[in-house]
């Protein structure tokens, strides 16, 4: 009837982090942190350093470098990142996938993270994934102004940095146990759904859509 409101839910926006959640960084961050620790003659311990992804660059390297030093070694970093970390790094499992998964629902999949946001985009157009948009240089609760302005529903990350960042955006956080924060974590941090890794998504993805969302 003309003028009469659709009641069909409009296909939802979800947010996806980056690192460990789509791509499987820490190959090519490793890398780039030799040739940092190279490049200034600073001991960097880049096993510890890419156990512990999720918070931004500074947070990390205020741990070997003088405070005074960080900006300097920030800006070395992202400048020497291109060379040393785009190619080692390899999708995760389910990447792919997870984004075919909104878009063919009628969704858009954007992406929200910490990292610098031209190596984010080289990261992915590297990978061929193709997300919507790419939102860069948010942590945690200040992954929510970019949820917000794209309204979604829906944001999906590893840490429980990505748990605050979602239900601060009042957005349904979906967490995978790929990277740092275990599934235990990710559940005390209020995730409202956690799953094993992407390959999980697309089925939850259409069990959410049909109104029966499960995982645990």
């Amino acid at each position: 009837m003309a003028g009469m409101a659709s009641t069909t839910p409009l296909p939802p926006t979800v947010g996806f982090d980056l690192d460990m959640t789509l791509i499987d960084s820490r190959p090519g961050i490793r890398a780039c942190y030799l040739a940092l620790a190279e490049r200034t003659g600073t001991y960097i311990d880049a096993d510890l350093a890419v156990g512990r992804l999720g918070p931004p660059l500074a947070d990390e390297l205020i741990h070997w470098f003088p405070a005074d030093r960080v900006d300097e070694a920030a800006d070395l970093y992202r400048a020497m990142y291109p060379e040393y970390a785009i190619a080692p790094t390899p999708a995760l499992p389910g990447a792919g996938e997870a984004i075919a998964a909104v878009r063919e629902a009628g969704g858009r999949a954007i992406v929200v993270t910490a990292k610098y946001e031209p190596n984010a985009k080289l990261h992915l157009a590297h990978l061929g994934i193709e997300p919507d948009a790419v939102i860069g240089g948010l942590w945690a609760e200040q992954k929510a102004l970019a949820l917000r302005e794209h309204d979604a529903a829906v944001y999906v990350g590893d840490h429980v940095g990505d748990v605050r960042g979602a239900r601060t955006a009042g957005a349904l956080s979906v967490a995978v146990a790929s990277g740092p924060c275990d599934a235990t974590e990710l559940r005390a941090a209020g995730a409202d759904v956690v799953l094993t890794d992407l390959t999980a998504f697309p089925r939850w993805f259409s069990d959410y859509r049909a109104g029966f969302p499960s995982g645990t």
